[in-house]
């Protein structure tokens, strides 16, 4: 089996994790319920839940642990969606080639949504201590538990984006330091928690935990800086959404300050850098290591 098949087959099972982890859209609620769901169903890489399992198969890890916080980690990264794409944010009005949750449920419906969809990754990711089957498990979940806190909250992406926000009304004052401190914020932060988690459950030691950690932020900077890349020379019937948008919101880019091409040195140097960590581990996971060069050098 290729890489592609057997990224097609892992993909399919992760939609069937997230669809039983999913709320049932009934009761009063119906409506925000239905709004949560429509977002996380719109398709999507699924990076963060694959790249958690791979880094948990990795260090050895077995059995159903690890798939509460997969399905938790794709809800934190998609009520991330829902609300940067608010008028009040971003204004974008198709993701993943549909219309956005704001669009089709309305701006208070998309925002109650997100907030929905937050809320109930920590309610699903507690399905986990359900599933540990002694206390050195237990005290695993528990660590899981605040990644996935630290990783979502103000010490992560709810900072990250805080930042960036005030970055596009002082547009002048951006320096590198502080795009990269939103960029590992905003977009390295999940893919942190997701490797992070993996490697945990597993039974990783600190020092690997660390190391992982650093990898990830790696990948989550080459990603951000791809993307930047992307949202240049890409197009709306390729990416699934409309391109340009950094510009049409003032958005200060790696590739602004920089340029392409020394975006593109970035974005190579970062992912030898990521592939190099991977490689040094005990155990290689080869799918993994796949995984990462076609995220990082992806063209949609």
């Amino acid at each position: 089996m290729n890489f592609k098949e057997t990224l097609s087959e892992k993909t399919v099972q992760i939609e069937g994790i997230l669809a039983r982890f999913l709320p049932e859209e009934q009761g009063f609620q119906k409506r925000v319920i239905e709004a949560m769901n429509y977002s996380i169903l719109a398709g999507g890489k699924r990076l963060r839940p694959m790249l958690m399992a791979e880094t948990f198969r990795m260090f050895g890890g077995t059995g159903e642990l690890v798939e509460p916080f997969m399905a938790a980690v794709e809800m934190v990264h998609n009520y991330s969606l829902v609300h940067d794409d608010l008028p009040a944010m971003d204004n974008d009005e198709y993701r993943r080639g549909r219309k956005t949750t704001h669009v089709v449920y309305g701006e208070g419906m998309a925002v109650l949504a997100g907030d929905g969809l937050l809320n109930y990754a920590f309610e699903t990711a507690c399905f986990a201590f359900e599933k540990a089957q002694s206390p050195a498990e237990y005290e695993k979940v528990a660590q899981a538990m605040r990644v996935l806190a630290g990783k979502a909250g103000i010490y992560g992406m709810i900072g990250g984006q805080c930042a960036d926000i005030e970055a596009e009304e002082h547009q002048e004052e951006v320096t590198e330091e502080l795009l990269l401190f939103i960029h590992e914020h905003k977009t390295a932060a999940t893919i942190q928690c997701a490797m992070m988690i993996g490697a945990i459950l597993a039974g990783a030691d600190r020092e690997q935990v660390d190391a992982v950690e650093k990898c990830a932020y790696n990948i989550g900077i080459a990603f951000q800086i791809q993307d930047d890349i992307l949202d240049v020379t890409g197009s709306q019937e390729v990416l699934g959404k409309p391109v340009g948008s950094d510009e049409k919101n003032g958005k200060i880019t790696y590739v602004t300050l920089y340029g392409l091409e020394k975006s593109a040195e970035t974005v190579a140097s970062l992912s030898k850098e990521a592939i190099q960590i991977l490689t040094s581990f005990p155990e290689r996971n080869l799918f993994l290591e796949q995984l990462v060069e076609q995220l990082i050098n992806r063209k949609k």
